[in-house]
């Protein structure tokens, strides 16, 4: 497997600059490993979604900016 492999285009107009003002619109992607689909939903059908056995896992991390600057080995030479 390659890098490559995950390349894709993505229009910048796609590329969420804030927050929707209904938070509970956000998109959603629903995936059923059962039968190998998937279909696109909205966040507020979230319960809906959701199973009896299920486990919910919640990120309330942030984004924040930030740059790494390495060398090449063994020549040394600074990353493009």
């Amino acid at each position: 497997m390659r890098i490559s492999d995950f390349d894709y285009e993505l229009p910048p107009a796609l590329i969420a600059q804030q927050p929707l003002p209904e938070r509970a619109a956000s998109r959603m992607l629903v995936v059923d490993r059962a039968t190998q689909t998937w279909s696109d939903s909205q966040f507020e059908l979230l319960p809906e979604c959701l199973k009896e056995k299920d486990a919910l896992v919640l990120n309330n991390t942030r984004v924040f900016p930030a740059r790494l600057i390495g060398e090449r080995s063994p020549s040394g030479r600074a990353r493009s």
